[in-house]
């Protein structure tokens, strides 16, 4: 099979993240992908996994993760979430022998190269073939085939580590059909609330459903009174040790970067090229999880910790890609991700004038998005993405009133060029809304 081939198979395959309104039906559950995954060999048996599930920070924490580990000797294969340019981003294995790059050079480092995809979706397409005419279930998904291709990938690498980041939700998603040594939870809050529900307590208990038997501990970041009852009872039905940041896992600024004190061990003078306060507390999260791990008898040195919070590199989340202007993309999606990011905005960044190019999906508290971002701009392009699921610029409109000067441009290409040939050298051009919405902008720029 050529890898357009394997691309276009894997298209044909129905994709939920660009569906709009769907219901989270059981059916999309792990009962029916284990039965896929066991006529695959088990695959995932073969792989010592580390779980994230959350709203914001999954993708960010994975990576902290899966860096350490790399930086402490290990071979570390790192599935994630949408991806920004191309697929194959989201299947990739960090190698302790690739060293440290320079960033352009390593963006998406160790992604799965089109031969092996392209091999895997061979051998994956009659596996998938054959279950989708036996399965009352429904047929597999986009994101079950490429987490089974993953899982492949994985083991055929032989990994040392996987880190794997749910999709949606925890409970039903298909990285749940692992055995984890640590599960991670990073900040938990409203989003895909047709699928998992319009409270809190809801959207916890379908996170934390990844803290299964057998987990035997379990990193949090800070979470909401209601969120943590959820997250407590659940560790303590499961037998599992559950740490917190904030309170077992301390962090506070300290000369330019931060410092930690762990589990069992401080950490002074770390330091991440990642923006945002928030990022710190992705990072001690991380710094948790590998804390947890040593608990497993692995050797992971403060060196190597101090390192890989270093060279994380996780590209669309507050990714500064041009100066004179400025030109700052930032994935944030919600209430709490945009609240973080006009914060990180004001803290780090100086600036005469904010151009802001904003597109999201239709499904999205769009609202809550946007009183945290409205108040920065002093001028607002409206946008979409190329995805069934984008809002239409027009209807956006309402949602920036208190803004300066509101314009809308038909794609994301558009928006770029006006905000270019607006924005001054002592500017700052703002892209965010949805990853979708950076990874174009990216691609064009």
């Amino acid at each position: 099979m050529t890898y357009p081939e394997a691309v276009r198979y894997l298209d044909s395959c129905i994709d939920y993240e660009q569906i709009t309104a769907y219901h989270y039906r059981e059916s999309f559950g792990l009962a029916r992908f284990k039965n896929f995954l066991n006529a695959l060999g088990n695959p995932q048996k073969r792989l010592n996994c580390i779980q994230v599930a959350g709203t914001k920070g999954k993708g960010s924490t994975c990576a902290f993760i899966a860096y350490i580990l790399k930086e402490s000797g290990f071979k570390v294969g790192m599935y994630t979430s949408p991806h920004l340019a191309d697929f194959r981003e989201r299947i990739r294995i960090l190698r302790p022998s690739a060293g440290y790059k320079a960033r352009r050079q390593c963006e998406f480092e160790g992604m799965i190269p089109k031969a092996q995809l392209s091999r895997l979706v061979g051998k994956l397409k009659p596996a998938i073939e054959k279950f989708n005419q036996t399965c009352r279930g429904g047929a597999l998904s986009f994101f079950e085939a490429f987490t089974a291709l993953a899982f492949l990938h994985f083991k055929q690498e032989g990994v040392d580590f996987a880190v794997l980041e749910t999709g949606l939700g925890g409970r039903l998603d298909a990285t749940n059909a692992v055995d984890s040594l640590v599960c991670t939870i990073s900040p938990i809050g409203y989003d895909h609330t047709q699928q998992l529900g319009r409270s809190l307590t809801r959207i916890a208990r379908e996170k934390a459903g990844i803290i299964k038997r057998g987990c035997r501990f379990v990193v949090s970041a800070p979470q909401e009174k209601d969120v943590l009852r959820v997250l407590r009872d659940k560790c303590s039905s499961q037998g599992a040790r559950l740490f917190l940041v904030g309170k077992d896992i301390k962090w506070r600024r300290e000369n330019g970067g931060f410092a930690l004190d762990g589990i069992g061990v401080r950490f002074p003078k770390l330091k991440t090229t990642l923006i945002g306060e928030h990022q710190m507390v992705n990072a001690a999260a991380a710094v948790g999880t590998i804390e947890a791990l040593r608990n497993y008898d692995l050797e992971i040195g403060p060196e190597s910790i101090k390192k890989g919070i270093f060279r994380t590199h996780w590209p669309g989340r507050c990714e500064v890609i041009q100066r004179r202007p400025l030109v700052v993309l930032d994935g944030a999606q919600t209430a709490n991700s945009a609240a973080a990011l006009s914060k990180t905005i004001k803290e780090n960044f100086k600036y005469r004038k904010l151009f802001l190019v904003f597109g999201i999906s239709a499904d999205k508290d769009i609202e809550g998005v946007a009183k945290h971002l409205a108040g920065l701009a002093d001028r607002v392009i409206l946008t979409k993405a190329d995805t069934p699921r984008a809002a239409e610029p027009a209807k956006l409109a309402k949602y920036f009133d208190s803004s300066g000067v509101l314009e809308q441009a038909a794609s994301v290409e558009e928006a770029r060029a006006k905000a270019l040939g607006l924005a001054g050298k002592q500017d700052l051009i703002l892209v965010t809304g949805s990853l979708y919405v950076v990874g174009e902008f990216r691609r064009c720029h």
